[in-house]
């Protein structure tokens, strides 16, 4: 009855467009296509809202009974969208399926129904976890994989309470590395603003800690990342252990010695904790009153304690704003401190920079023979890239290495926010990908804010440590 039911009304579905395709099939014959398939979807959602032959009742009970719903559907829709539902509906011995949900899922198990039935789903940001929930549950792959784009796609839009911790900790609970992995990389990279909202002092610990452990932070200074940890454990209370060794991962070496001073003298959280900090603090005093080759000899300064984050002030870097960034290359100058140690507060690095919209490497460029006649060579546009090379060389140098970090800004659902951060020695073409998928020509482009490209170069001093094993 259920398959008569089905036909009937999905042959009315005859009464749609038509779609011809008139490209030959390579044989000489057409290759027209007759296509109902929206008036098909149409016949699919009429047949679930008015219930027609209809063999099966759902009713979608929370834990606590308050809730029920009661929804018509048809088992062999069920069955060929969700391995689960096929296997539920060869055990049942009635038409009636009870299904146990969450007050959040049984909020939107109607539009999740509707799904299995159209292909298309409609959500906001708050129903995108539960959706997500039903879709695993169910096995509906599609869906889960398309909720999952979503989430990834609109870490950025803006919402009352925040978001992107929320479906951190629930990619971390079902397992979904991908939206996971998004979830944290948006914080890190946005962490200013995320330390700003009020969305920062609900993340748990586990997120706490997984962020005060990475190195590309992107935020204005270490200086700011202790003030949202401090403002975070007066709203949490957190056990003495957990509190600990959050304030352990700050880098305090990063902070010049008037703000260590200041912390000490005003900040409670660092008076009732400072035994847990104190060695911490010691060699952060001792870095900025020796030089860095006379700290490499006794310490190991490739720790965290010495390594910056992406520190946007501009003691560390500049920003770069290119306007029409396909037309040319265009070049920059911006200054450095020489590395955050007191020692070397008051010494500065000139740094050049230079941007190629269509740099060629060597082996795309046009060979010449001996007699100086260019022979013809395919050569397809070429790809950006930037160089950053000090302004003089300096014996200061010596026992340092300067990772140089590009930070790319985009426009997402009308917010700035970090699209790609690129790390290397010399010159993008380390990475090889760099602004491979970056479109510098349309003016509509997420990459590009009032036909600009909004560029951050950051300058890291990287210390080699001098410590001599001992035999």
């Amino acid at each position: 009855m259920l398959c008569v039911a089905l036909c009937l009304h999905l042959g009315a579905a005859a009464a749609g467009m038509l779609k011809v395709d008139m490209t030959s099939d390579g044989n000489g014959g057409g290759g027209d296509t007759i296509s109902h398939s929206l008036t098909l979807v149409q016949r699919l959602e009429a047949l679930l809202l008015q219930g027609n032959g209809s063999d099966l009742s759902l009713r979608v009970e929370t834990p606590s009974a308050d809730e029920v719903k009661v929804i018509q559907a048809h088992s062999l829709v069920l069955s060929l969208q969700s391995p689960v539902f096929e296997e539920m509906l060869l055990s049942r011995n009635s038409s009636k399926l009870v299904l146990k949900e969450s007050s959040d899922c049984a909020a939107v198990f109607d539009k999740f129904i509707r799904y299995l039935y159209c292909g298309e789903i409609s959500l906001r940001l708050d129903q995108a976890t539960p959706l997500h929930k039903l879709a695993t549950k169910y096995q509906v792959t599609g869906l889960q994989q398309g909720i999952t784009q979503y989430m990834t796609q609109n870490l950025a839009r803006e919402s009352t309470s925040g978001h992107v911790a929320g479906w951190y900790e629930y990619a971390v609970q079902a397992g979904d590395v991908t939206l996971r992995d998004s979830c944290i990389q948006f914080m890190a990279w946005n962490l200013s603003s995320v330390l700003q909202s009020g969305e920062w002092v609900t993340i748990s610990s586990q997120l706490l800690m997984s962020l005060l452990q990475r190195s590309d932070l992107i935020l204005q200074s270490e200086m700011e990342l202790f003030a949202g940890l401090e403002a975070w454990i007066i709203q949490n209370d957190p056990d003495g252990l957990t509190a600990e060794n959050a304030l352990r991962a700050v880098r305090y070496a990063m902070m010049p010695p008037r703000e260590l001073f200041r912390l000490q003298t005003q900040s409670a959280i660092l008076a009732r904790y400072q035994e847990s900090v104190r060695d911490l603090l010691y060699m952060s005093y001792q870095f900025h009153s020796a030089s860095p080759m006379q700290m490499a000899k006794y310490f190991d300064v490739n720790c965290s304690l010495f390594m910056p984050r992406n520190y946007l002030s501009p003691v560390w870097g500049s920003p770069w704003i290119i306007n029409n960034p396909s037309r040319d290359d265009r070049s920059t100058s911006f200054q450095t401190q020489l590395g955050p140690s007191g020692h070397d507060s008051s010494k500065r690095v000139t740094w050049n920079a230079l941007f190629s919209p269509r740099w060629l490497p060597l082996s795309m460029r046009p060979m010449y023979t001996d007699s100086g006649a260019m022979q013809p060579t395919r050569v397809d546009g070429g790809r950006p890239r930037i160089i950053i090379t000090p302004a003089t060389s300096s014996a200061e140098f010596a026992g340092v290495n300067f990772q140089k970090t590009v930070i790319v800004m985009a426009q997402q659902q009308g917010k700035v926010v970090v699209k790609h951060v690129y790390n290397f020695h010399q010159s993008t073409e380390e990475n090889g990908d760099f602004l491979a998928e970056a479109d510098l020509y349309r003016r509509t482009s997420e990459y590009l804010i009032d036909s600009s490209l909004f560029l951050h170069i950051v300058v890291k001093p990287l210390y080699q440590s001098l410590i001599t094993s001992k035999k």
